[in-house]
């Protein structure tokens, strides 16, 4: 049996109105999603623990049939494993995203989405002026960082910067237990970022400047159960994004890298469906992750966000699905992990929809790909971990 996953990040909406009370699936071109969903089972699936902030690390990993409530020890942690950061048991290890502030509000979560090697310059100087033997920062991919701090024992709350978007800054900076030391490193950075010489550039081109770090997503380190030993089936996972590179390493899933793939709308959808095609023949099981549909729900852009959608259900799903049909048994589920509605440009713990098909899976509900329809089937799965062995094994 040949395993696809296909993940569309924050796909999931709630009605538009410019598109006439349609959701982003509703409104958008899917006629490959859509066979999925009328020839086999769709659902609703809750990826998002009770009591657990609505972020693609706790909806990725119960995708990946993991319980959160057990495995999860912060994002930043996940993703210090796909840099190849390594952790002492008592290190905190912090996101640090370059972000645009105006007028004191949280104006652009990602610095206008910076480019890879203008914040490895700027981390750079980070380590420079606020580094130190205990305090060290690691360049990412575009505005997603890491810092790492030693010999501090942190207990602080801290929120997210896309879900602040529009918001005032002083009312969600980090609080609790040495939050004060993080607070002035956000405004340490501020000093040392208003004439850096990237910011002269980006505002002579009229980009968004980078005015702050934002420290956020803490945690320590990071242990998870290899995934072949619990399903007995070899995986590896195409992805843009650190976090998901993490949570593939922590369960031992292989990686691809593929050329021009960006983790914003404008990534190489062609390419990772040719990635992912040629691997179905080594591994029982392939995820492919496509982070765009998040990003311009992030940017409360509707448009973008369904010509996202578009693209994926054309060049990803469309291509593995028809390669699917050589082997002798096959099942594919698309679905995102969670939803990020352009109206409020910030995460939902609402539940997702999700379709499977394949061998030995019956329809269930002759009816196209969207929230509505997932609801209406009858199918919900309220842990969402358990939703990997029910696609793998029912």
């Amino acid at each position: 049996m040949k395993y696809v996953i296909i993940v569309p990040d924050g796909a999931a909406d709630e009605p538009i109105e410019k598109f006439g009370g349609k959701t982003i699936f509703e409104a958008a071109e899917i006629p490959n999603i859509d066979k999925i969903s009328r020839s086999g089972r769709l659902g609703l699936v809750q990826t998002v623990a009770e009591k657990m902030s609505p972020g693609s690390d706790v909806a990725m990993m119960s995708l990946l049939g993991y319980d959160p409530q057990r495995y999860y020890t912060g994002r930043a942690p996940i993703e210090a494993v796909a840099m190849n950061i390594p952790l002492e048991p008592t290190d905190w290890v912090f996101r640090c995203n370059l972000v645009t502030i105006a007028d004191e509000q949280m104006a652009d979560h990602s610095a206008g989405h910076i480019s890879s090697t203008e914040g490895a310059k700027i981390v750079e100087d980070l380590n420079r002026v606020l580094g130190s033997k205990n305090i060290k920062f690691y360049p990412g991919v575009s505005y997603r960082h890491l810092c790492v701090i030693k010999d501090v024992d942190f207990d602080v709350y801290t929120e997210p910067p896309h879900d602040i978007i529009g918001q005032q800054i002083n009312k969600n900076l980090p609080r609790g237990k040495n939050a004060e030391m993080l607070v002035d490193m956000m405004a340490r950075s501020r000093q040392l970022l208003a004439d850096h010489e990237i910011n002269k550039i980006r505002r002579d081109l009229g980009e968004n400047p980078v005015s702050s770090i934002w420290l956020w997503g803490q945690g320590k380190k990071a242990a998870m159960d290899s995934f072949e030993n619990r399903f007995g089936l070899k995986g590896v996972a195409i992805t843009a994004v650190d976090l998901v590179r993490g949570l593939a390493k922590l369960i031992d899933f292989d990686l691809i890298k593929v050329e021009g793939a960006t983790g914003f709308v404008d990534t190489n959808y062609k390419g990772k469906a040719s990635a992912a095609i040629e691997a179905l023949d080594k591994y029982d099981i392939v995820l492919v992750h496509i982070e765009g549909p998040d990003e311009a729900g992030h940017a409360g852009n509707a448009d973008l966000k369904k010509k996202a959608v578009e693209r994926i259900d054309k060049y990803i799903v469309g291509p593995v699905y028809n390669a699917l049909q050589k082997y002798e048994s096959w099942r594919i589920l698309v679905m995102p992990d969670h939803p990020t509605p352009v109206s409020n440009k910030a995460h939902s713990g609402q539940p997702v929809p999700f379709a499977m098909a394949g061998t030995g899976i019956d329809p269930l509900l002759d009816s196209p790909f969207s929230e509505a329809s997932a609801a209406q089937s009858g199918l919900k799965i309220e842990k969402g971990f358990e939703l990997m062995e029910y696609f793998i094994k029912s």
